[in-house]
């Protein structure tokens, strides 16, 4: 889906979300029912530095195929805390 900007000549500018491609020259305009001719305006692109780039890759990777982790890294050095009443549980 891609954002397409239009101006009713009454009502002023409002956006419409519709398939890549498929927008037409004119729209109704949600308010006024009249016709608003499509407005060209620049893309919302953004420039972002590399740690956030390679942190949004890892996060979309992760969304994908997340990393099952089993058991601790070795060296961490870290013991897993257990509270304290689980050993008077009862055991099967």
């Amino acid at each position: 889906m891609a954002t397409y900007e239009y101006l009713c000549s009454r009502c002023g500018p409002f956006d419409v979300k519709l398939a890549i491609g498929t927008a037409p020259k004119a729209h109704g305009c949600p308010e006024c029912a009249g016709e608003a001719r499509r407005v060209f305006s620049s893309p919302g692109l953004s420039r972002t530095s590399n740690a956030a780039a390679a942190l949004r890759a890892r996060e979309e990777q992760s969304r994908e195929a997340p990393a099952v982790v089993s058991e601790l890294p070795p060296g961490t050095g870290v013991r897993p805390r257990t509270h304290p009443s689980l050993p008077r549980l009862p055991r099967p």
